[in-house]
């Protein structure tokens, strides 16, 4: 069974419609990527310690599944930034796009790179942050360069007070 067929079948156990309460949650769905409120100022510091090493590491793009705002079962396989670390298992990331923002503060335009096999250039979401596991990521796509991960870090650091590691 693919990964992707056994994170649908635990979102389908998880939202099935029943009476019961639900007292616990399935093993496999407590590794989803999650959209999260964005971490008090002091429970997030953005770091850029990129290391190919199969881990999501803060200043990487990997691919993780991200689920929609509908919250309804639904997402896509997508980019993300990693920002910082929660924790020994989770990070902090923020989305990428490949839709045009130009001009939408939400949103911070970081051009092309590796982790587009089309080449076409991206958009961080800075409005929207997830708690990514590691066994939730599915690649490594590459480092985002130190430059233009300042660039998200400061945009970052604005809206939400999170201060930057040197």
């Amino acid at each position: 069974m693919t990964t992707g067929a056994r994170l649908l079948g635990a979102l389908s156990r998880l939202f099935r419609t029943s009476t019961a309460p639900v007292r616990s949650v399935p093993a496999e769905v407590s590794t989803l990527t999650v959209e999260i409120p964005p971490p008090h100022a002091e429970a997030l510091t953005i770091t850029y310690a990129p290391d190919q090493d199969g881990d999501p590491d803060a200043g990487e793009i990997v691919w993780t599944w991200v689920p929609y705002a509908e919250n309804d079962g639904r997402g896509k396989d997508r980019p993300v930034l990693i920002v910082g670390r929660q924790d020994a298992e989770h990070v902090f990331a923020v989305r990428l796009t490949s839709k045009a923002h130009d001009g939408d503060r939400d949103f911070l335009a970081i051009g092309s790179g590796p982790w587009d096999a089309q080449g076409r250039p991206s958009w961080v979401d800075i409005d929207q942050v997830y708690r990514v596991h590691a066994d939730g990521m599915r690649r490594e796509a590459s480092a985002l360069d130190r430059a233009r991960f300042g660039r998200v870090a400061d945009a970052l650091h604005d809206r939400y007070g999170w201060s930057i590691a040197s």
